[in-house]
């Protein structure tokens, strides 16, 4: 049997020691700290691996973009030099590259253009410049013009939602890319007389524009159905009754929450508007020579491809890579604000 003098000798124990501090000591449960919307949505986004990769792609290619001009600098050739008519020895007897593989070598990384002999290399960076910076603007535009007539359409409703979205119904029938072929040599000629070169911004402007008048359809009807499960809701009725006007609810109480579904929306439409883009200047209409763009790269490959398939080589795989980094990215950001959505 164990001693009275072994009980009072032996180590208290943890918990007996517990039950004896006072109350002041004894460690505070932590309490739940809580995070906004905005948090949890960045938490969801940075566990999704293949978002965070394809956004650091995304990135990277706007760096490349913004940095063109520093680039080309340190790299010691323009995309508008003629280099294969200044050293004869760079395109053989048939206007195609003299060495290897496009002309790749340490001095034209991505090779050189046949014909005239430009470098490939700055070429595509600045297409790239010229293709983010016009879809960058007209998928602003589509993005504003979509959520002022959805926004108009949903809460209103009546006949101005019927109008709204009979206009809607009418640019969602026409046939978009006849219409770009169509439209493009319309809009340039209305602003430059037919015996002289249009300027290469009338020609962004007019691409931006046309752009943008059939590309903000889809956005207005997305943003119409949630004002329209929005407007009868209590925080609604409740800034009808304070007084607040219409355009003041549009814009401080059904606005910040239509903000989701626009984000992901315009994040989903750059990517197509990059590959109309392309399509406008592939098939002559949108940017033309000496204008580095990636649609007008496409179209000089088409013609030489056989000849020289390593032209299309390098802007081909960035293209590809970039729309399929930009719709991951859009799936990512997505699912990242509704986690109940599945690929």
């Amino acid at each position: 049997m164990t001693s009275p003098i072994e009980i009072e000798g032996a180590q208290a124990s943890p918990v007996l020691d517990k039950e004896r501090a006072p109350e002041g000591d004894a460690p505070k449960p932590k309490e739940p700290e809580g995070r906004s919307p905005g948090q949890l949505m960045w938490a969801r986004f940075k566990r999704d691996r293949t978002g965070v990769v394809s956004a650091f792609v995304v990135l990277f290619f706007f760096v490349v973009a913004a940095a063109a001009p520093l680039i080309s600098m340190v790299y010691g050739k323009d995309p508008y030099t003629l280099y294969g008519q200044e050293n004869p020895d760079l395109l053989d007897m048939f206007t195609m590259p003299a060495a290897p593989f496009g002309g790749i070598d340490g001095d034209f990384w991505f090779g050189i253009e046949p014909g005239l002999g430009r470098d490939v290399f700055t070429q595509l960076l600045y297409g790239i410049r010229t293709s983010l910076a016009t879809a960058l603007a007209a998928t602003l535009i589509m993005t504003i013009l979509g959520v002022l007539i959805g926004l108009a359409g949903g809460y209103f409703g009546g006949k101005m939602d019927y109008w709204l979205g009979r206009i809607t119904d009418f640019f969602m029938a026409l046939p978009s890319q006849l219409f770009f072929v169509a439209a493009m040599p319309v809009i340039t000629t209305v602003f430059v007389a037919p015996d002289k070169e249009t300027p290469t911004y009338v020609r962004a402007c007019a691409i931006i524009i046309v752009l943008s008048f059939l590309g903000w359809m889809s956005l207005s009807r997305i943003v119409r159905g949630a004002t329209m499960t929005l407007r009868d809701r209590e925080f609604i009725e409740a800034a009808r009754i304070s007084g607040a006007s219409p355009w003041r609810i549009l814009r401080k109480e059904l606005l910040p929450n239509i903000v989701t579904p626009t984000l992901v929306q315009a994040t989903l439409t750059l990517p197509s508007t990059i590959l109309s883009i392309a399509f406008l200047s592939f098939v002559g209409v949108g940017y033309v020579e000496p204008t580095p763009d990636w649609g007008r790269m496409f179209a000089i490959g088409a013609n030489i491809v056989e000849q020289d398939p390593y032209y299309m080589l390098f802007p081909g795989i960035a293209m590809v890579i970039f729309v399929v980094a930009f719709n991951l990215l859009g799936d990512s950001v997505r699912d990242a604000f509704d986690p109940k959505t599945n690929r």
